[in-house]
């Protein structure tokens, strides 16, 4: 199914017709496909809603670049727009982002939320870093001294060697968009929720790492931090059964 709204065209799917109702807001890049074992757990007790964000899965990105407030706009008109009152949301990665605006910027109505090695704290840059970032800038400048009929292969090996994954797996069309959004700290609007929040967080997860996890258990005056000791960045599939109980739990009391 699609939903419409101006020139956005997000494709989402629904499971179950039962009880409270559950968003569940993929990474970036990722689809409802590796969910299919939590929305099986959820479907026979709750309402479940996945989505394909625009430029992922079976959504078209739009003919303008996007910030993170677009994307947190098109899942708060959904919600507007399909009467969904009060809703449980399980954010993942950069759904933990849009989690973040919906309940600590917007503080529209949520009844819980779980968030599973979510992002939007910006991570301060460390020498290594920012020598690496240094010297891509310097490489890219100096493509103006490489022939035109090999410059693109040029700026494509840079992005290999000193891209981040998720800048990797862009179409080119949504470069701009990614840097709008990991250039967006949303660690202010963390303070502001007030929601009873689940944490899931893998130990090994070096995407985002734990310290971000804790740091969302301190600011959440309802929150709870499970780790999960061997777990990586999808830690909900490292761990998927124990992380369906812990849902499972949470939702319950």
């Amino acid at each position: 199914m699609y939903y419409n709204k101006d020139d956005i065209s997000m494709y989402y799917e629904k499971y179950g017709d039962k009880g409270k109702t559950i968003l569940i807001l993929p990474g970036w890049g990722d689809t409802r496909k590796t969910f299919r074992y939590m929305i099986d757990y959820l479907k026979s007790n709750y309402t479940v809603y996945i989505f394909d964000y625009p430029g992922f899965g079976n959504s078209i990105f739009p003919n303008r670049d996007l910030t993170i407030y677009d994307y947190t706009n098109i899942i708060r008109d959904f919600i507007k727009d399909e009467n969904i009152i009060n809703p449980i949301i399980i954010a993942h990665s950069f759904g933990g982002r849009i989690a973040t605006l919906i309940a600590g910027y917007y503080k529209d109505r949520i009844n819980k939320l779980i968030m599973i090695d979510t992002s939007g704290i910006k991570p301060r840059k460390g020498p290594i870093k920012l020598l690496k970032q240094y010297t891509y800038k310097l490489l890219r400048k100096l493509s103006i001294l490489i022939p035109r009929r090999k410059r693109n292969l040029y700026l494509k090996r840079l992005i290999k060697i000193f891209g981040s994954t998720d800048y990797k797996r862009l179409d080119k069309n949504m470069y701009n968009s990614f840097k709008n959004i990991v250039n967006e700290d949303l660690k202010y609007y963390i303070n502001n929720i007030n929601i009873k929040t689940l944490i899931i967080w893998g130990k090994k997860d070096y995407d985002t790492p734990l310290r971000y996890g804790k740091y969302m258990q301190k600011k959440i005056r309802k929150a709870r931090l499970v780790i999960l000791p061997t777990a990586g960045h999808f830690s909900y599939l490292n761990y998927s059964t124990l992380t369906h109980k812990l849902i499972g739990e949470f939702l319950k009391d």
